[in-house]
């Protein structure tokens, strides 16, 4: 008997359990910021938002199976809600990054996070200063 059949043996019934179950992948890790192109970022938000909604199909799957056992574990549970929010923050950061992209923004202030657009040298909304200043000496 598969994992997924004793983690789901009333969902593998009627067709509606999960292709896989993830028992012992290692934790995803936050990947650094690099520029991708929009295409890139939208296909990375598809994959992203299918892994949170298994990883949240998964979740859901054990609580229901150790709360009609009335055998909890919570260590397990919590590991993998801690997965799902490290998936849920990699989301939101790309999708935070394609909205910096459909509004132009060159990039966010370092102050307060207030997006800014190209060539700005003042924040709109704290004031401070975005492009540093040089001196020119003569």
């Amino acid at each position: 008997m598969s994992i997924v059949d004793r983690m789901f043996p009333r969902a593998r019934a009627n067709g509606t359990a999960p292709d896989t179950v993830r028992t012992s992948e290692p934790a995803p890790q936050p990947q650094a910021a690099q520029p991708s192109s929009a295409e890139d970022l939208l296909t990375r938000r598809q994959e992203l938002a299918r892994e949170l909604a298994d990883r949240q199909w998964d979740l859901g799957g054990m609580t229901y199976e150790m709360a009609i056992r009335d055998h909890f574990r919570l260590d397990v549970l919590q590991m993998h809600a801690a997965r799902l929010q490290q998936v849920d923050a990699q989301l939101a950061e790309i999708e935070r990054q394609i909205r910096l992209g459909d509004a132009a923004a060159a990039g966010e202030c370092g102050t307060c996070g207030a997006p800014f657009s190209r060539g700005a040298v003042y924040c709109y909304s704290c004031g401070s200063q975005l492009i540093p200043v040089e001196s020119v000496g003569t």
